[in-house]
């Protein structure tokens, strides 16, 4: 059965693009096309060697993305596609466990040694001069509900309003946020909030896969 390498990527023209770059690395590998991190998913539960992702989808903006695919799938090399030029980016992307960091203005060389690597089992990111940040690893010891209780406080949310939302009890929601406290190291709502902005990355006003 040959590899399969998805390509998850809203852009059509730049997922065409990345399967030329990967049929040069991975020749007989299947080419899978995903326009969602939900279609991703669901092409990953049949299986796949590695995944080309896009930070900026209908359903999906930032990090956040990568470290529920790492939660799920902690063997898959995930290589970040992204128009994102912010080496903070590239070294969060690394410290949260994605095995390359491919800027959307990399030569078609780059992307092949990037893929390259990723193939060989290596790791491909631009220099960044970045340490790794604390907080980054505080929010990945976080188990995936408390990620998503943290997303809601984001939001400002109420623990009632998070309740019904997970359809959890009031008093499950109370537990999760002091737990989430402890392990971020904050002491309120606005401070987790900072915190989970890390995650964030900025969608550069001209992206590059557009062109």
């Amino acid at each position: 059965m040959p590899d399969r390498i998805i390509i998850a990527d809203d852009h059509p023209l730049f997922r065409a693009a990345l399967g030329h770059a990967v049929a040069k690395v991975w020749p007989a590998a299947e080419i899978v096309e995903a326009s969602s991190a939900a279609e991703a998913r669901s092409e990953l539960d049949q299986g796949a060697e590695a995944l080309l992702l896009d930070l900026h989808m209908e359903d999906s903006h930032g990090l956040s993305v990568l470290m529920d695919l790492r939660q799920d799938f902690p063997a898959l090399p995930v290589a970040i596609v992204s128009a994102s030029e912010e080496p903070r980016v590239f070294s969060a992307a690394k410290q949260l466990g994605a095995a390359a960091f491919i800027p959307k203005s990399a030569s078609l060389d780059e992307m092949r040694d990037a893929l390259s690597a990723v193939r060989e089992g290596d790791s491909w990111f631009p220099e960044s001069g970045i340490e790794d940040d604390d907080d980054l690893g505080r929010i990945a010891s976080l188990t995936p509900a408390q990620r998503r209780i943290l997303g809601a406080i984001r939001q400002g949310l109420l623990n009632k309003q998070i309740a019904y939302e997970l359809d959890i009890s009031e008093a499950t929601v109370k537990a999760h946020i002091t737990a989430i406290f402890r392990k971020l190291g904050v002491v309120s709502r606005t401070q987790a909030a900072l915190v989970a902005a890390k995650l964030d990355v900025e969608q550069p006003v001209a992206d590059c896969s557009a062109d």
